[in-house]
């Protein structure tokens, strides 16, 4: 008979970590501002950015009930598929200065797209548009990409049947009028996260090191990369580009390989180098068990994993149904957890409802043990 195991420690070791999770949403619903504003205050140091824990929720025991039935074993881009679901949309966001001395970040949130132009402009129906925009240096680019980006898309000649092409005609254009604004600091620098909707698909874009994750039934699908140096494929492309990484850091000036404006870095338009304005682009096509999606800078995920957010929402929307009260109880969390960052958090739901409670079936296999088995079980227990 095999040796047995003591679980005991194990089991109290998941108590604890779905504790820390949970305790989390146990009391978000009857948060006011005044909360926000102390923990913003917080002078907590930043966690290393060199330890991969930090990125780490203990959500495992918290979800660990729902493994089976969920399949939450990493997390992957949905395909392109056919479907009938037609989604609400319903957003709410929380964007908060936090510890640091100044506010950089900017978001945008648009519900109805055929509402927020006029008639001269055709956009399809229903459409929704939702960035954030983490800046540095000043608040220049952020600001002055959060106001164009959107005009620039829909002004596309290729929009809206080629919207790759527009998306990304719409990131260069941006970068590049940025760098002509005279009035402007062309040495500041933004990332930029993007997330257009039209009808039931979804193009996410994406530059820099803020991100966007898809809430499907409970788990976490991350629709963008952090565009780190030390990331493989950059560090890659950032090397062939003649730039060095020193300390994590982009020529040892920028901590994302990925930017809008950053002109002095750059340098002079039309030439090539190591800091890349091309966004990254991921399409699908939303079905009826994509419930919500949560897009926010680094300061959320510094501290916090995808899959923990995506687990805290869910229940936040299960209480209340608010999305607004959803981006403010990750805000909060990230602010207990010390991030050193602004903190911009945009959620966006696509159903008029709650999320339903997830049924995991129980088990019906029988289990037995075979004659030899329970001789040796004899023996063992007679010796004992």
């Amino acid at each position: 008979m095999a040796q047995g195991t003591d679980v005991a420690p194990l089991v109290t070791r998941l108590a604890v970590e779905s504790e820390q999770c949970k305790g989390s949403t146990s009391s978000m619903e009857d948060e006011d501002n005044d909360t926000l504003e102390n923990l913003s205050s917080n002078k907590g140091g930043k966690p290393p950015r060199n330890l991969s824990a930090i990125r780490q929720c203990n959500s495992s025991a918290w979800l660990s009930e729902l493994d089976s039935d969920l399949g939450i074993v990493g997390f992957k881009s949905p395909t392109i598929e056919k479907s009938g679901f037609l989604p609400v949309f319903r957003s709410g966001s929380c964007s908060e200065k936090g510890p640091k001395q100044y506010m950089e970040d900017e978001y945008i949130c648009v519900d109805n797209l055929y509402e927020h132009f006029d008639s001269a402009v055709q956009v399809p129906s229903p459409g929704a548009f939702y960035g954030v925009f983490d800046g540095h240096g000043g608040t220049d680019a952020a600001s002055f990409t959060r106001k164009n980006i959107l005009k620039y898309i829909v002004q596309d000649s290729n929009f809206p049947t080629g919207l790759k092409k527009s998306v990304k005609s719409a990131f260069a254009k941006a970068d590049h009028a940025f760098a002509e604004a005279g009035s402007l600091d062309s040495s500041s620098g933004t990332t930029a996260l993007t997330a257009l909707i039209l009808g039931s698909n979804m193009l996410i874009a994406n530059v820099g090191d803020s991100r966007a994750v898809l809430g499907k039934r409970g788990r976490a699908i991350e629709l963008s990369k952090d565009h780190k140096p030390n990331c493989t494929s950059e560090r890659l492309r950032i090397e062939k580009m003649g730039g060095v990484i020193y300390d994590g850091y982009l020529n040892g000036q920028l901590s994302v390989a990925r930017a809008l404006g950053d002109w002095h870095i750059k340098g002079s338009k039309g030439s090539k180098g190591p800091l890349s304005s091309e966004p990254e682009l991921e399409e699908l096509v939303l079905t009826e068990e994509d419930e919500f999606l949560i897009i926010g800078c680094d300061g959320l995920w510094d501290v916090m994993s995808s899959q923990c957010a995506v687990t805290m929402v869910r229940r936040e929307l299960m209480q209340h149904n608010n999305p607004e009260k959803c981006s403010r109880a990750l805000v909060k969390e990230a602010l207990q957890r010390n991030t050193c960052d602004n903190l911009t958090v945009v959620v966006v739901c696509f159903w008029p409802d709650p999320p339903p409670k997830i049924e995991i079936p129980k088990s019906h296999k029988r289990r037995s043990i075979s004659a030899e088995g329970l001789d040796v079980l004899k023996g063992v227990l007679n010796g004992i």
